[in-house]
């Protein structure tokens, strides 16, 4: 594949908007009660719906298509579709049949997982970046016979690190990265250039005690902390052994979780617009979905006029 076009770049860029919906705990609903929230996170008027993809939960592409069929305005984006899960041309065969049949409403996020995930399916994660670049060719070198979009699918990857930052930069429409601190996106920027879309998520967390926003944190950090992806791309951004102990540090929990009132959040946000994002998506952390979504209708107002 090759770099997208600037005004390309620019069209996604506005059509995104600057804030959007990290689904989270959202996604893993009942699709009736999924199909009803991304009603009403698209009356909300967050511009894109991400959500990211299991090996127990639902096949990415299958799952975009019911999200775009309960939403008419709402883009909907894979955060991330694991490359290990389908090969090349499944995958962009899928991403163009859902954008023609969508108005275009669909981004392919392509992610390499983690060894744990990719072995379990009977995979060989040595060479991830390997992976992503002959992926990202085989996409670039097939041909697609159905009747097509009007512009080519955009891909994004789940890039942490500089030389799958630059893939993204070479290859693709820009980066989705994901549980990184607003550091890591003035770094992802510069990497990046200009052109590139940059969209982090950003998990959230809607509550002023420190004490219980920084315990609700730690409970969303266990798992990703202990996946070498994430704990080493953190490393390079100055943290260490002792943030990583314990569930995290406190230097740690308020890097990666955004958490406070209103303001406190938008804050957060602002950072990584200031820093070179494009786009964030929030991802509002909470005991059930419909306290998450509670939190998004609660943002909503402040986050939206950013």
């Amino acid at each position: 594949m090759s770099a997208i076009s600037g005004e390309r770049s620019q069209e996604l860029r506005e059509r995104i908007g600057r804030v959007g919906v990290w689904l989270g705990s959202i996604a893993l609903e009942p699709a009736a009660q999924e199909r009803a929230a991304i009603g009403r996170i698209e009356q909300l008027g967050y511009g894109v719906a991400w959500f990211g993809e299991g090996p127990s939960n639902r096949e990415a592409l299958s799952h975009a298509a019911l999200l775009l069929e309960a939403s008419t305005r709402l883009l909907i984006a894979t955060g991330i579709a694991n490359i290990w899960a389908r090969d090349a041309a499944a995958a962009i065969n899928g991403a163009n049949t859902l954008n023609e049949a969508c108005d275009e409403r669909f981004l392919l996020g392509l992610g390499v997982s983690h060894a744990p995930i990719v072995n379990s399916r009977g995979h060989d994660y040595a060479k991830p970046l390997t992976a992503m670049q002959r992926y990202l060719q085989a996409i670039d070198e097939h041909t697609y016979g159905a009747p097509a979009p009007p512009h080519p699918s955009p891909v994004l990857l789940a890039a942490l690190r500089p030389k799958m930052l630059e893939l993204a930069r070479d290859m693709t429409a820009g980066a989705h990265p994901y549980f990184v601190p607003a550091s890591h996106t003035a770094r992802a920027r510069g990497i990046l250039g200009p052109r590139p879309l940059l969209a982090p998520e950003q998990v959230v967390v809607l509550e002023t005690d420190a004490g219980r926003a920084r315990e609700i944190g730690r409970r969303h950090m266990a798992g990703y902390l202990r996946l070498p992806n994430y704990v080493d791309n953190l490393r390079t951004l100055g943290y260490d052994d002792e943030d990583f102990a314990d569930g995290g540090s406190e230097r740690l929990v308020d890097a990666i979780v955004a958490w406070g009132d209103e303001e406190a959040i938008a804050g957060r946000v602002r950072e990584h617009l200031d820093a070179g994002a494009d786009h964030v998506a929030i991802q509002a952390y909470a005991q059930t979905a419909s306290a998450a979504e509670a939190q998004l209708e609660q943002l909503a107002p402040t986050l939206l006029a950013l």
